[in-house]
């Protein structure tokens, strides 16, 4: 005996496979409907632009829905809706539309960010995104190619504050990016400390490795010291950045360093601190500093001739009526040069390139200093 369960869903299993699905037929155009281009078994009236289910694809129901939704229109020829049919295939879906607003939109904002990171590596200011670019971009397009610039200017964010978040999230990236190499990598850092305007402390570190048999150096941060620079805020700015980017101070094989005693310290210097984290660390002294080192050390007649020099130098820039006039002098002397370097310690080695620049303009110099010597004053 069959179940009366089993026999129902027989049955419904039966009428669920005659059901047919009706096929589009070019006569319907008299009717005013066509294929709907989202699926092609389903009727779409061109007057009103409303798809109808597959069992509706009946000529019954397809004239009965033009004599009652569009009763003007139900003693137009063929040809009516043929044109109908030409202008909505040539008119463009919506999906198509919506799908070349997001490639534009998603084309000003790559565009935005090439233009932040190159006004990052110019090291210009943000606001130039937003004063100097739009202009210039409006004077090619309206220019060279002839085009409205208004349209494509709105399209790519170029503000003072999206210029800035674009270039910090940039920067974060390649930050990201390297500490992500330093985790798995032997490397060797190099501290660099220096008080810039206001007193400010600034506590550089770069880093470098070895990738793909190429040595890379790269600029790990530059964090300020809120306090003081001794040897333990030093190291413990620097621990708290490796732990925060989930870097062990072991993958640390050497650390280049200053005489500073904050730093070189036996006891409390960041060496010292440093080695009772990662003992088999070698320490050494930086070679820029090595060089500034052996300077000092210089024969006494070369010492000698190089603190008359920046004495020289120091005279000339400390005044600036002395600088316009060392200046006019050597346009009048048609020198190449119109003015002297002042040198510095350190950080760009610049008492070769001061030195350099004093010998070309040696004769303007002593007859600058012949000049000022007839007032009662002398620079050499």
């Amino acid at each position: 005996m069959i179940p009366s369960g089993y026999l129902n869903d027989s049955v419904k299993m039966a009428s669920t496979s005659k059901k047919k699905c009706r096929q589009h037929s070019m006569d319907y155009l008299r009717y005013g409907f066509i294929q709907s281009p989202s699926n092609k078994q389903l009727p779409l009236c061109l007057l009103c632009e409303q798809s109808f289910s597959n069992e509706a694809m009946k000529p019954s129901h397809l004239i009965k829905h033009l004599e009652k939704k569009h009763s003007d229109k139900k003693d137009k020829d063929l040809a009516y809706f043929q044109t109908l049919k030409n202008k909505f295939n040539q008119r463009p879906m919506i999906s198509t539309v919506f799908s070349k607003m997001g490639a534009t939109n998603v084309d000003g904002l790559v565009a935005s960010y090439n233009i932040a990171k190159l006004i990052a590596k110019c090291g210009k200011p943000h606001s130039v995104g937003e004063s100097l670019v739009p202009p210039a971009i409006a004077e090619v397009l309206s220019t060279v190619l002839h085009q409205e610039p208004s349209m494509t200017i709105k399209r790519i964010p170029l503000s003072n504050n999206s210029m800035r978040r674009r270039i910090d999230e940039m920067a974060s990236n390649v930050e990201d990016k390297l500490c992500f190499l330093l985790i798995l990598k032997e490397i060797v850092l190099q501290i660099y400390g220096s008080t810039i305007c206001r007193n400010q402390a600034l506590l550089l570190r770069y880093v470098r490795f070895i990738d793909k048999n190429e040595i890379r150096e790269e600029l790990l941060f530059a964090l300020d010291l809120p306090t003081d620079t001794k040897g333990k805020t030093i190291f413990d700015c620097v621990k708290d950045y490796f732990d925060k980017k989930s870097v062990t101070l072991k993958n640390i094989v050497a650390c280049a360093t200053d005489g500073a005693c904050a730093i070189t310290g036996q006891h409390r210097g960041f060496d010292a601190l440093l080695k009772r984290e990662v003992p088999h660390v070698f320490t050494v002294h930086c070679i820029i500093y090595r060089q500034h080192l052996v300077a000092k050390k210089l024969s006494e007649a070369l010492n000698h001739s190089l603190q008359v020099v920046i004495h020289g130098v120091n005279y000339i820039k400390r005044h600036a009526l002395n600088e316009r006039l060392l200046c006019q002098l050597c346009k009048d002397n048609e020198d190449e040069f119109l003015q002297s370097l002042i040198h510095t310690e350190v950080r760009w080695l610049l008492k070769g390139k001061c030195l350099n620049r004093f010998h070309e303009l040696f004769d303007s110099i002593i007859e600058f200093n012949k000049d000022v010597a007839w007032y009662g004053r002398k620079i050499l």
